[in-house]
């Protein structure tokens, strides 16, 4: 009873599958019509970043951006809760939009509005939904007020100067420097630490300084933080005892860490020692991996970028030096946010039509899959009884009209999610055409031509292509039809000339396009301009005879050395050459007729050279030949024999240039009446020779001399000569044998050619029998080039053999060759596809492979197919083109590379294996992601100058960022004079698309070097030199200093202004009095400008003049100098607060109600170094 309820229960299910039909998704075109036409839901296109930290004195904008037919409308939720918009007069949304902008013109503190944002953006088919943005404000907080006592430390010993800045966020950038703004050298004995703190493995007396100093940069504020300085004293010793290592950092003898994957991994161990130790790092239970570790810090760092789960273990660093070792092992443990494996797509099905949405994810620990339908949990949405939901995939039953709806993935584990939207949209659409009616297509013979017809409907029509309304439909032999409606004629004829119709078929209707093909003639040079000399001021002419389709009109252009020939009064050309008249010396070259039709063209070249007038210089008369030899005369056989002749003739006048050669050519009246065929060539001083010649031909023969000019006129032919008939000397050549079908094998072969058959009535002997099994030879006799053995195994070896024969007898067999069966498609898919070694554009592929018997034929390659399925940079549209890569490999564990591969992107793919004809089925499509990359250059980069003093610069983001771009680099440099400059450097927020420079002179011009930057570094360069202003005359870049006449005019004015010093320096000695007035430097202000937080800020309210005794450059960054900070530290007038904190360059300007009567640049400062030196 049991065994029947089973049996019942697996023909039910059996059943189940026969019923079930999974449609293909429709892919809807993106032609305007049916965009404007189709009702969509809604899909979110551009959002905000997950973390979203804001600068505070900036407004807040937090993006949401969605596309829909109707357009749809937007919502937003902060904190789980409806945010109403309309009572905060501070926030507003951009109209058919639902970017939110947040505005502190009128007030308003930005850490008021943190929270978790959610946008919702609807209309009437169904909602879609952004991530969750967890906006926060950036904050750069004081260091904490500390009163530091001197470090006394005895030599040798170890020290650490601890920095602990204050937390920011994001986290601030540490560096260390003494007061002159001097970064604190580092090396195997002295660095700083992860956490930021400086680490003296030992400690020597040149260590002694009192202006140790730790520095945090905020990026947001643009502000650098400074602690007090360290004062470090240095207990010497007349010997210094030495010590063993012991760890610094991290303590004990083992730690760990955990980190998630595709995060950095970074490492540290610092070490105490005299002699300063030596850092090792290993893996245990195996090597490092070369390619993805790198070393830091003097080795004291191990790095490695995009962790995977293959880097987990233990990691074990070694300190040593001459008196021992020590070590440290550090579990590391590898966890995961959710990734996608099978992100969710749009599906857009037509009426009663089944399908899937599947929503893969892996991580560590295992996410957990919620679906959500427009927003909220499915499980609380009405019942649809067209739907079920099986874990990760949702399957849709016969579809109906009206339950459209966009559907939410969200996959999560403790260290992250995943949120996809994917709309089900059910579409009803009668067939119609895309493309414009009745085209005409020209095409030229014998080349191929395809024939489009765009075309779409739901459910997704059957198209099928017609020739004159007749006969069934194209596709085989030279037709090819595609899967978009375009039909392939492979080799356009005459008789393809005629109206093609497509028509699309549904059960909703019908629709038909036409298209016009008209077959044209090729357009062909039929006698081409011939290599020529001439004497000077003789008349020459170059032949260009042009053949084309009559009803194409034509151009005929004539160039002289690759550049256009201009025509006149001298030059004339008609529609069949052209003319040169008074030949001179400049019209020696290269001539080329080119001849152009709206569909194609062809050329020809010849070469004219000039000759010099023999009547001016006798001498040369014979040395340069004037044209070409008279053709011979008087041709004459003798020696009649099987197969040769003698052929004698009488050279005719050579025209005072030898005759280098002889071409000997024949014409035969059997199989190509008419046409004269090269025989053989020979040396000018014969005019007597043997030919060799064929079986049975009735042959006669002509004779051409050739000269250094060129070719005679041919002689006249030869009485004719009928050689004897013989059996074939030659082998029939390409013998092979290859399955067409897979139930049969094709034996071909070249023919004989026609000179080959020595005689009537030509066959072939074809012989052919198994090579794996014991049979007899089978045969056959036939005139063809073909025969077929039908009823064969799939894909069999076969021994074949072939021998022609005529009248006169058989000629010699060929050599044994192998030929197969045909081919079958293959039965297995290869398993175990799987990737390693992932960078940024290469992977490596494994996969397990097939047994050879199942691939039924040659085994020709594995086959991969794969595309790029998204980009990790949030929104970036990508192509799904599918690409292809064979990989032959017969070992038993395959693998290739795959290489030129687009950066952070995620990628799926499928194999196959191949033989000559079929694919076997495909394996299952696995997913990867490749490794962030540097980005291509910013999409545009514009310069203008807006105003005498300054320059504007403005660009986009590059079309493939290739990661997360953290920022831009910027170089630039003035171009005027011969004197190099040290270019500038900003650096610059990923959000930041402009820049303005001001400009200390009005006729300096700029070199900029624009890139992008992504953690891996700086992309490809986009460099742009500024323009002239439009009323600057230009300046030679010379350098004036190195002119003599600048030198002397110098000296002059030197000279004068001594005579002048001296005058007055009599006069004043004799009692005369002049009013002097001293002219001073203004000093500093004494007064501290204080921003509300406590920094300063190096804008100066006094037309921010430089630093006294400060040196600028004309771009405004500061040279070397005598002054230094010491001078603006503790004790000073400084621009220090009592926390030591200042800005500098970094400081970012007020809004214009703060900085009235403050536009001139900003002053210069010495803080500007920091910068360039962090």
């Amino acid at each position: 009873m049991l065994g029947q309820s089973i049996h019942v229960v697996l023909a039910l299910m059996s059943s189940l599958l026969l019923l079930w039909h999974e449609a293909t998704p429709i892919e809807v075109p993106q032609d305007p019509k049916i965009q404007q036409e189709l009702k969509q839901p809604p899909t979110i296109v551009s959002q905000s970043a997950k973390d979203y930290i804001v600068d505070p004195r900036d407004n807040i904008y937090i993006e949401c951006e969605a596309k829909g037919n109707p357009l749809p409308t937007f919502s937003w939720r902060r904190n789980g809760k409806f945010f109403n918009i309309g009572k905060d007069p501070r926030v507003s949304m951009r109209k058919r939009s639902g970017t939110l902008e947040i505005s502190f013109r009128s007030g308003g503190r930005p850490e008021d509005y943190e929270g978790e944002y959610q946008c919702f953006a609807s209309n009437d088919l169904g909602v879609a939904l952004s991530n969750k943005i967890l906006l926060r404000v950036s904050k750069a907080p004081l260091w904490p007020k500390e009163v530091l006592k001197p470090v006394v430390v005895s030599e040798g010993s170890p020290l650490v100067l601890p920095c602990n800045p204050p937390p920011g966020l994001p986290p601030p950038f540490i560096f260390w420097m003494n007061s002159v703004m001097t970064p604190i050298p580092q090396d195997k004995r002295v660095s700083m630490g992860l956490n930021g703190d400086l680490y003296f493995s030992n400690v020597v007396t040149q260590d002694a300084h009192t202006d140790y100093t730790c520095n945090a940069r905020f990026l947001f504020t643009h502000t650098i933080q400074q602690k007090n300085p360290f004062t470090l004293k240095v207990q010497t010793s007349r010997k210094v005892a030495q010590s063993t290592p012991t760890f610094l950092s991290p303590s004990g003898g083992e730690s760990s860490k955990m980190v998630l994957r595709d995060e950095q991994l970074l490492l540290e161990c610092i070490a105490a020692g005299l002699p300063t130790p030596t850092i090792k790092w290993f893996k245990k239970g195996r090597e490092l991996p070369s390619q993805k570790v790198k070393f830091e810090n003097y080795n004291k760092t191990l790095k490695i970028i995009h962790i995977s789960e293959e880097d987990a273990g233990e990691y074990v660093c070694m300190a040593n030096n001459q008196l021992g070792s020590i070590r440290h092992s550090i579990f590391v443990q590898v966890k995961a946010a959710p990734y996608w494996l099978d992100k969710p797509t749009d599906l857009v099905l037509a009426p009663d039509e089944n399908g899937r949405l599947v929503c893969r994810a892996n991580g560590n620990p295992k996410p957990n899959i919620q679906w959500l339908v427009n927003g909220e949990p499915i499980d609380s949405s009405p019942i649809n009884p067209n739907r079920q939901v099986l874990g990760d995939t949702i399957i849709f039953r016969s579809v109906q009209m009206g339950s459209s709806a966009v559907y939410q993935c969200n996959a999560s584990n403790e260290h992250g999610y995943l949120l996809a939207n994917a709309f089900v949209s059910v579409l009803d659409m009668p067939p119609r055409m895309l493309g414009p009616k009745n085209r005409l297509i020209k095409v030229i013979e014998n080349n191929r031509t395809f024939l489009d017809c765009p075309f779409f409907g739901s459910p997704l029509p059957e198209l099928r292509w017609f020739k004159n309304g007749q006969g069934s439909g194209l596709d085989g032999g030279q037709y090819r039809v595609y899967i978009n409606g375009t039909l392939e004629i492979k080799r356009a004829r005459p008789e393809d000339e005629g109206t093609y119709t497509c028509v699309a078929n549904s059960i909703l209707g019908k629709a038909e396009n036409q298209v016009r093909l008209e077959v044209k003639e090729p357009t062909r040079i039929v006698r081409a301009p011939e290599h020529q000399s001439a004497i000077r001021s003789s008349t020459s002419r170059f032949d260009c005879k042009v053949k084309s389709d009559p009803s194409l009109p034509i151009t005929v252009t004539w160039t002289k050395d690759d550049k256009p020939l201009t025509l006149g009064w001298r030059l004339k050309k008609d529609e069949e050459s052209l003319i040169i008249p008074s030949v001179k010396d400049s019209d020696q070259g290269m001539y080329t007729c080119t001849v152009k039709s709206d569909l194609d063209q062809d050329s020809a070249s010849a070469r004219l050279i000039v000759l010099e007038d023999a009547s001016l210089n006798p001498s040369l008369s014979s040395a340069l030949p004037p044209g070409h030899p008279d053709p011979p005369m008087d041709l004459d056989l003798s020696d009649p024999a099987a197969r040769s002749v003698r052929l004698t003739w009488i050279p005719g006048n050579d025209n005072r240039s030898p005759i280098t050669e002889f071409l000997v050519q024949f014409e035969e009246d059997h199989w190509e009446p008419g046409r004269w065929q090269n025989l053989s060539t020979y040396p000018g001083h014969l005019n007597s020779v043997i030919l060799q010649l064929a079986p049975f031909v009735n042959y006669q023969f002509r004779v051409i001399a050739i000269n250094s000019v060129g070719q005679s006129p041919p002689s006249r032919p030869s009485p004719r000569y009928k050689t004897s008939g013989a059996a074939p000397d030659a082998i029939p050549r390409d013998l092979r044998g290859w399955g067409s079908k897979k139930d049969n094998m094709e034996i071909t072969w070249e023919p004989l050619l026609d000179l080959e058959r020595n005689g009537p009535n030509l066959h072939y002997n074809v012989w052919w029998r198994r090579k794996d099994v014991e049979e007899d030879w089978s045969n056959v006799t036939t005139v063809g080039s073909k025969h077929v053995v039908y009823n064969t195994e799939i894909y069999v070896p076969y021994e074949i053999k072939i021998q022609a024969r005529n009248e006169f007898g058989t000629g010699p067999e060929s050599n044994m060759v192998i030929g197969y069966s045909g081919e079958d498609k293959p039965t297995e898919a290869p398993t175990d596809l799987r990737v390693s070694k992932v960078n940024s554009t290469k992977v490596n592929i494994h996969w397990k492979p097939v047994d050879p018997n199942s691939v039924q034929g040659e085994f020709k390659e594995y086959r991969l197919y794969y595309w790029r399925d998204s980009s990790l940079v949030t929104n970036l549209m990508v192509s799904k083109q599918k690409k292809t890569k064979g990989f032959y490999s017969t070992m038993s564990e395959p693998s290739g590379i795959l290489t030129d591969l687009v950066p952070y992107s995620k990628y799926k793919m499928f194999m196959v294996v191949a033989n000559s004809h079929f694919e076997g089925p495909p394996s299952s499509t696995v997913e990867f992601t490749t490794k962030e990359g540097v980005p291509d250059a910013p999409r545009f980069f514009k310069i203008n100058r807006r105003s005498f003093d300054s320059i504007y610069l403005e660009w986009d983001k590059p079309l493939e960022p290739n990661g997360i771009l953290i920022g831009y680099q910027l170089k630039y440099h003035p171009v005027n004079g011969s004197r190099v400059v040290q270019p500038q450097l900003e650096t610059l927020l990923p959000n930041v698309t402009d820049f303005t420079l001001r400009l200390p002179d009005r006729s300096t011009r700029y070199k900029f070097y624009l890139s992008a930057l992504t953690q891996v570094g700086a992309g490809e360069v986009y460099a742009e030199e500024s323009p002239l202003f439009a009323n600057e005359a230009y300046i030679d870049q010379v350098d004036i200093a190195t002119q003599g006449w600048f030198i002397g005019l110098m000296c002059a004015i030197a000279l004068i202004i001594l005579i002048l010093l001296i005058v007055c320096f009599i006069k004043r000695s004799r009692g005369g009095k002049y009013p002097v007035r001293d002219k001073k430097d203004l000093p500093l202000d004494p007064v501290d400008h204080k921003d509300q937080d406590g920094s300063f800020d190096y804008h100066s309210d006094e037309d921010n003049k430089p630093l006294q005794g400060s040196q600028t450059s004309l771009d405004g960054n500061v040279k070397e100098s005598d002054d230094s900070l010491v001078d603006y530290g503790e004790g000073g007038d400084g621009q220090f607060n009592e926390d030591g904190s200042f800005i500098g360059q970094y400081t970012v300007k007020k809004d214009k109600d703060e900085t009235e009567g403050n536009e001139s640049s900003e002053a210069t400062s010495p803080v500007n170094a920091i910068y360039s030196l962090a």
